[in-house]
């Protein structure tokens, strides 16, 4: 498969942390161009939840992007959704048989051996993190550093996005490294954060990474 160069991640911990919607966050990230989005919750997928999921499902679809729900197969053969699983999640293998053949599934390592293992897994593609140190998680793996991208790209043939603490400045920097796609959350949150100004920075980062 063929990742946009920009992974936008929807991060209802940190919107509220902003006093921000989800769907309100990931409409102004798709009129800003983005063609992928995955939604992050790490909390108790209520009812509530999924109906969000559900909106912004119907969101992605209006504007011909991907949805990529965090962690929770079942959720996303629901929504006719692709799924993004961390090491601790339900292994790739066995989420496979809830998603299905067809839909996108996706896989976090975070080291060498882990990449190495992810190999024998039916994940379309795989992400490598965190680049830099990130405020994004709670108790994240050690930061792999830029230096070390390019051997373990050489790890893999699949699509490799790259995540962690990655800002505007070295994005064209992680990409030369030789991942497909660099993961977004906290550098899509302008201080100001009006419908305009994320629909400009998504832009921003789109130019950023051509």
């Amino acid at each position: 498969m063929e990742l946009p160069r920009v992974y936008p991640i929807v991060d209802t911990g940190a919107l509220a942390r902003r006093g921000r919607d989800p769907l309100w966050f990931a409409e102004a990230l798709l009129e800003g161009g983005a063609r992928i989005l995955q939604l992050r919750h790490k909390g108790h997928f209520s009812r509530t939840v999924f109906e969000t999921a559900s909106q912004l499902a119907v969101l992605c679809l209006r504007a011909e992007a991907r949805l990529i729900i965090d962690d929770r197969a079942d959720i996303a053969a629901l929504l006719d959704a692709g799924v993004h699983l961390g090491q601790k999640d339900l292994p790739p293998r066995l989420a496979r048989r809830v998603l299905g053949e067809t839909r996108i599934l996706g896989y976090s390592t975070h080291n060498e051996a882990q990449l190495r293992a992810a190999a024998e897994e039916p994940a379309d593609y795989l992400a490598i993190g965190p680049v830099f140190e990130t405020l994004s998680k709670e108790n994240p793996d050690p930061a792999l550093g830029l230096e070390r991208l390019p051997a373990l790209r050489a790890l893999t043939e699949k699509p490799l996005v790259a995540i962690g603490g990655i800002t505007r400045d070295y994005a064209r920097a992680v990409l030369r490294a030789g991942v497909d796609s660099v993961a977004v959350i906290g550098d899509l949150m302008p201080e100001e954060m009006t419908k305009a100004a994320v629909r400009g920075r998504m832009e921003e980062w789109i130019a950023l990474t051509r």
